[in-house]
């Protein structure tokens, strides 16, 4: 390809995906999503809700899908199932959602103006900073640093 030549749009989906390493979104089919009880999927939920959202467990970098079920007094596969069926994406989706809503928060308070990127990112319960990026990314479609620079007052 000539140096101003554009690719095919194929082409550039294709690379776009390669660069990025996206994958197309399969909806598996899992038996026993359908076994699951509603009333006891909506106790799970309301218990979810309250652990990772209201104690916010999601803060804590380490707080695996395993620990959550254990505290829950369920298995992970059925947890998974819950989190899939009721909130509509995996249990670390669902942690990050609340990392990122968070951070979003942090970024434009004046009180954290002083803290960088990578120290919000540990405060909202992020392992390490390439994981904040691609998660922030993901969600709001910009960097921490773009957002933060975007609501400047």
């Amino acid at each position: 390809m000539m140096e101003n030549e554009k690719p095919a749009v194929g082409q550039e989906q294709a690379s776009v995906k390669t660069r990025y390493n996206l994958r197309e979104k399969k909806e598996k089919k899992a038996a026993y999503r359908d076994m699951i009880r509603a009333e006891l999927a909506d106790e799970l939920y309301d218990k979810i809700l309250n652990l990772i959202v209201i104690q916010k467990k999601y803060k804590d970098p380490n707080y695996s899908a395993k620990d959550l079920a254990k505290e829950l007094r369920t298995n992970t596969r059925y947890l998974s199932a819950v989190i899939n069926s009721r909130f509509g994406m995996n249990y670390s989706c669902l942690l990050n959602e609340y990392r990122i809503k968070e951070a979003l928060h942090l970024l434009v308070d004046k009180r954290y103006a002083e803290k960088n990127v990578e120290e919000i990112s540990a405060l909202v319960g992020f392992a390490n900073r390439q994981s904040f990026y691609a998660a922030f990314y993901k969600i709001m479609g910009e960097t921490p640093n773009g957002y933060r620079k975007r609501n400047e007052k």
